[in-house]
C-alpha cells in the first residue's frame, strides 16, 4: 500500500476515519491542519476511503509536530501506523519531533525513539468567573507583537499557524505580556494557544476567552502546572483526560513555564 500526500478532497474520508475510531469528525480542525501541515495517508485496499493517516507540521528548521495518527479499525495491527510514522519522521529530517500520545499509542512511539517528557490533560466544563478587566480583543495591528512574544516564549517559528488565528477562531485577546485565542470545535470551544509571561496573565486571558465563548469550553494543561489545574477546577473546569507528551531528538523549545493551553494537541 502506497503512502501519498493527502489533499482537501480527502477531508470527508478523514472525518469518516476519525468517526470509525470513536473520534469526533472535527472537519474545521482537519481543514486547518491540512493548510498548515503535511497530511499523509494510505488508501484502503478495499477501495473504501482511507486505511490510515497522519500529519506533520513543521515549525521552522528545528521542530515539528506529528498528529492525527489514525488507522481504520478493520486494518488495525497491520503496521500501517508505523509505516506512516517512519515516513513523516524521514520528512522531518533533523528536527526535534513532538506529539501527544494516548496510552494505546505510546508503545509504538517508544519503539520509534520517542520518550515521555511530561503529562497533559484535557479539562472541560462551563467557566464560572468575572471579566478580568486586564485583557482586550486583539486587532490586526497587534499581530507583530504577538508573533514577537511567541517567538521568544514558544522558542521556534510557528508564525504561519498564528497568522490564521483570526480567521480560524472565535476571538484573539491580548494583555500586557501575553495573548490568547479560542476556536470552536464540534462539541465545545477550545481555549488555546495561550502564551504569557506569568500565570496571572494567563488566567486573565483564559477566563476572558472562556466568558466570551460561553457554554462548554476545553483547556489542555500540562499537569506539572498544578496551580493552573487547581485554578481551572475552582472555576468549573475539570473532568481531565490525560495523555503523554513525547519527544524524539532534542528537547522541547522555548520556556515551558510560559506556554499554557496549546493551540490544540495536534499542533503541539
Amino acid at each position: 500500500m502506497t503512502i501519498r500526500r493527502l489533499t482537501q478532497h480527502d477531508l470527508d474520508d478523514c472525518a469518516r476515519l476519525a468517526k470509525d475510531r470513536g473520534w469526533l469528525p472535527e472537519r474545521h480542525k482537519w481543514r486547518l491542519l491540512f493548510e498548515v501541515g503535511e497530511p499523509y495517508g494510505i488508501d484502503a485496499p478495499d477501495g473504501d476511503g482511507l486505511a490510515a493517516t497522519n500529519i506533520l507540521t513543521r515549525y521552522g528548521d528545528d521542530h515539528a509536530v506529528i498528529s492525527m495518527v489514525l488507522t481504520a479499525s478493520r486494518f488495525a495491527r497491520q503496521g500501517l501506523a508505523r509505516r506512516l510514522m517512519e515516513h513523516v519522521l524521514e520528512q522531518a529530517g533533523t528536527r526535534t519531533v513532538s506529539l501527544y500520545a494516548t496510552d494505546h499509542g505510546r508503545p509504538l512511539y517508544e519503539r520509534l525513539g520517542f520518550r515521555v517528557v511530561g503529562r497533559a490533560a484535557k479539562h472541560t466544563g462551563v467557566f464560572a468567573g468575572e471579566p478580568s478587566g486586564t485583557t482586550r480583543p486583539a486587532t490586526e495591528a497587534d499581530l507583530d507583537e504577538i508573533l514577537e512574544l511567541d517567538a521568544e516564549l514558544f522558542g521556534t517559528d510557528r508564525s504561519a499557524v498564528l497568522r490564521r488565528m483570526s480567521g480560524f477562531g472565535e476571538q484573539v485577546r491580548i494583555a500586557d505580556g501575553g495573548f490568547g485565542h479560542c476556536w470552536r470545535n464540534d462539541d465545545n470551544t477550545v481555549i488555546g494557544p495561550v502564551v504569557a509571561r506569568d500565570e496571572e496573565t494567563a488566567r486573565a486571558l483564559i477566563g476572558d476567552l472562556a466568558l466570551h465563548a460561553g457554554g462548554e469550553v476545553r483547556m489542555d494543561f500540562d499537569l506539572a502546572m498544578d496551580g493552573m489545574v487547581r485554578w481551572a477546577a475552582g472555576h468549573g473546569i475539570g473532568d481531565p483526560w490525560p495523555v503523554s507528551k513525547m519527544v524524539r531528538g532534542g528537547d522541547l523549545p522555548g520556556d515551558r513555564s510560559c506556554q499554557f493551553p496549546p493551540f490544540m494537541q495536534a499542533l503541539g
